[in-house]
């Protein structure tokens, strides 16, 4: 029995997997309604692979019976499970046929009511446009009425306004006119859709007519009242024409222009005859004249005539600009004329003049008639403040007081622009040729006057106030150069400007030359300065010149005063290129003469630190002639150190108080100085030969001193102990580390050479056979043995890098020589450019 039942079993599964064969789509809804991790639900499923997984060796085979038994467990419930849902499902069909009858009945009913609701609403909608029919027409009557009514107003307004205009011109009621002729214009334009009716087009016939009528009688008034030509001004306005000006309003705009030209052109011309280009008041010593007659001009006028024009019209405003005009035109015709007799004070007294006229016509008007629009005229915003010493001057300032410290200040906020600059100032700048040639010769006599009072007075002395401060001549030159570049952008802003600056560029570089190279103190009574070509040969101690303390604080004060020009004048580039148009800005390069300046304090350092170079040549010379062979003790440092030293604490502390405001030119020096020194203090190394063991110990010592002092040198003598900066740090150790490292190489034994070789390179990383030649030197080797020496030297030393030219330099990092080298090189330079 039970084997009849597992092959019904089977039978069954067989048609089971046949009939339930899922589609793809089917497969994936029932995986997300009922998902499973079980392998026996996947679609794929693969009865081989599963049976490995069950077992996957042959000793997994033992339990064999345990796992089918599981299996056919498995498959009883499962075969329950499904016998309960079908019997569970005998009734569903019968049950969901009866259901879906149910549904179809009441989507039958659904429909039905549907359609009755449908019909009900078309009624409703039939029966309420026949309720609003006749509202809609009652309506469209209503609007049509309105317009009608309306436009019968309007056209009753326009008839009879346009009788009354014609009655109230003839009578000229000017008064009325005004007001009542605005109303008819406004009216008019409601028709301009009904012209094609000839009774509409007629009265716009009438209106334009009466306008033109209008116009001309207007000016006809104004002209008997003011005629163009007579003997006597009438007394004073009408209220006739006050009233006729508020009509000119309304009419074309022409008629209010040419009332405005022929009234201003009456007013003005008394002016015409009383400065004609004959007459001895027109030349410029009386221009004050002019500027008098038009204020007179301007109260009688607000006095007579200031109500019978509108406000808006700005007849006061517009009275000045046209006197403004005839003078700019009048002023250079006389001038021409005249153009030799016009000399610069004249011509700066007309200027100052003018300019304070506009200042008081930008005071008194707005300059809105000046482009003919109503209104203020919008000026720019004040800039920032500055730091630019040069921005704190404006028009009427007075720049010849407080001298530097006028330099120093911040700037002012400047004013507002003036709308009426230069509307009659403009006729003086084809002549400012003149003011530019005096600018050029009184700078000249300034600078000769500078030359002079240098040689009066003498340098500045040591331990005065003056000594190492910046020259008082240098601030006297730049707030003349302030004073000129004020007057000058007053009368011009253009080319001028740039003549100007070209001025300017001439007398700095002037004074570069004159007054501060010029006055630099000489280092020898032969040449024209100490070269370091020089300092780097053997001389003896009478032959050394050396600077006086004054002569010090002389060269330092030059420095200063360089540095001050150098400052100064890049704010006074900045300045110019503000005071000159935009389109000229780049005309303006004060560039050349700052690098002049930068040479002077170039060659100001470079005296001295040759003055204190020069000053220790003697002992390094004495340091090169000493018998170091015959050195049998190490005792305190050398003679030559205290020398070296005495000289260092001598100079470099007047320096460093005379250079105090220039703080970062003192560093400067002390850098060139140890760069200078130190090369050539290897030099005289070198030339220490031959040294035994013992003196290679004292030199050792003296070079130790000689970095102590060296690293302390900025600070030498000073109460107050600053570090010293980084960089010159950096170059102390630097070279005075290899001066140890070459009296330590001195020093190490020459047996066995391959150690010695190797030595010397691991040291002094130099590549160099003639470095290594002068260290044989030292040590006394004989020729013999540097040879042998130099070739062991030559094999040891490491193979160069690819695309290196095989120099004899290890490394990056220059030899003394090439060191001292570049200074030649670079004094040859300096000199070329002095």
């Amino acid at each position: 029995v039970l084997t009849m039942m597992e092959e019904e079993e089977f039978e069954f599964a067989e048609d089971l997997e046949a009939i339930l064969h899922l589609t793809p789509e089917v497969q994936l809804a029932i995986e997300q309604v009922f998902p499973s991790q079980d392998p026996l639900d996947r679609a794929d499923f693969n009865a081989v692979e599963y049976i490995n997984t069950l077992f996957p060796t042959e000793q997994s085979l033992a339990n064999i019976d345990d796992v089918v038994n599981k299996i056919r467990l498995k498959i009883r419930r499962l075969d329950d499970n499904i016998r309960t849902v079908v019997r569970g499902q005998t009734n569903v069909g019968q049950d969901g046929r009866q259901a879906l009858e149910e549904a179809q009945i009441a989507i039958q009913q659904l429909f039905g009511k549907i359609k009755d609701i449908k019909d009900k609403a078309e009624k409703s909608e039939q029966m309420v446009k026949e309720i609003t029919r006749d509202i809609k027409q009652l309506d469209h009557g209503k609007r049509h009425l309105t317009t009608s009514i309306t436009t019968l107003n309007h056209l009753h307004m326009l008839a009879g306004g346009v009788d009354s205009l014609e009655a109230m011109t003839r009578k000229r009621q000017y008064g009325e006119v005004a007001n009542l002729l605005q109303g008819v214009v406004n009216v008019l334009e409601h028709f301009h859709k009904y012209m094609g009716i000839p009774q509409i087009r007629q009265l716009s016939e009438r209106v334009k007519a009466a306008q033109s009528e209008l116009g001309t009688q207007i000016l006809a008034d104004f002209e008997e009242s003011f005629p163009a030509q007579g003997s006597k001004r009438p007394g004073g306005p009408s209220n006739v024409l006050r009233d006729a000006c508020l009509v000119a309003n309304v009419l074309d705009p022409r008629i209010k222009q040419e009332i405005i030209k022929k009234f201003i052109r009456q007013h003005l011309s008394e002016y015409l005859v009383l400065f004609q280009e004959n007459q001895d008041v027109a030349w410029l010593d009386k221009i004050d004249r002019r500027y008098a007659w038009i204020k007179r001009q301007l109260v009688d006028y607000e006095e007579k005539y200031l109500r019978m024009f509108p406000e808006e019209w700005c007849m006061t405003e517009r009275i000045a600009v046209e006197f403004c005009h005839i003078t700019r035109v009048e002023l250079a015709k006389v001038m021409r004329t005249r153009a030799k007799e016009i000399e610069v004070k004249l011509l700066l007294f007309a200027i100052q003049r003018t300019t304070n006229f506009e200042g008081l016509l930008a005071k008194r008007f707005t300059g809105c008639t000046l482009t003919d629009t109503p209104g203020v005229r919008k000026r720019p915003e004040s800039p920032l403040e500055t730091t630019n010493p040069f921005l704190e001057d404006e028009a009427g300032e007075d720049v010849g007081t407080d001298k530097d410290q006028d330099l120093a200040k911040p700037r002012k906020p400047k004013a507002p622009d003036n709308p009426f600059h230069g509307i009659v100032s403009k006729c003086f700048e084809p002549h400012l040729y003149v003011y530019i040639e005096s600018q050029d010769k009184n700078l000249g006599e300034l600078i000769d006057r500078f030359v002079a009072d240098f040689r009066a007075q003498g340098p500045p002395k040591a331990g005065t106030e003056e000594g190492g401060a910046v020259l008082p001549s240098c601030a006297d030159l730049f707030v003349y150069y302030k004073k000129c570049m004020v007057q000058c952008s007053q009368l011009s802003t253009g080319e001028p400007m740039i003549a100007l600056t070209t001025i300017f560029q001439k007398f700095l570089r002037e004074y570069a030359w004159k007054i501060l190279s010029g006055n630099l103190p000489k280092s020898s009574s032969n040449s024209g300065g100490l070269t370091i070509s020089s300092l780097l040969k053997e001389k003896e101690c009478s032959e050394a010149a050396k600077f006086t303390m004054d002569e010090l604080c002389l060269i330092c004060s030059i420095l200063s005063t360089a540095e001050y020009c150098l400052a100064t004048t890049q704010q006074l580039e900045e300045k110019l290129k503000e005071k000159v148009d935009k389109l000229l800005m780049e005309r303006i390069n004060l560039t050349g003469e700052m690098d002049t300046f930068s040479t002077v304090i170039s060659n100001s350092i470079q005296l001295l630190v040759q003055d204190l170079d020069a000053a220790c040549d003697p002992a390094l010379t004495a340091m090169s002639k000493m018998p170091w062979q015959s050195v049998e003790h190490v005792g305190d440092q050398s003679p030559y150190v205290t020398s070296i030293i005495m000289h260092i604490k001598q100079n470099v502390p007047i320096i460093r108080d005379n250079l105090a405001s220039t703080r970062k030119y003192f560093t400067q020096f002390c850098i060139k100085f140890t760069n200078s020194f130190i090369p050539k203090f290897i030099n005289h190394l070198f030339r220490c030969k031959p040294i035994s063991m013992v003196g290679a110990e004292q030199l050792l010592l003296d070079t130790h001193s000689l970095k102590t002092v060296l690293l302390d040198l900025p600070s030498i003598g000073s109460q107050v102990l600053r570090k010293a900066p980084a960089s010159y740090t950096k170059i102390v150790v630097k070279g005075m580390t290899r001066a140890e490292m070459i009296l330590k190489v001195v020093m190490a034994p020459h047996e066995p050479p391959v150690v010695f070789v190797d030595n010397y390179i691991k040291l002094l990383a130099d590549g160099n056979p003639e470095t290594f030649q002068k260290i044989l030197d030292m040590k006394g080797l004989k020729r013999s043995e540097q040879s042998s020496m130099l070739e062991l030297f030559r094999q040891r030393l490491p193979t160069p890098p690819s695309g290196a030219d095989g120099g004899s330099s290890l490394f990056s990092t220059p030899t003394p020589e090439q060191e001292s080298s570049r200074i030649r090189k670079l004094e040859k330079l300096i000199k070329k450019r002095l």
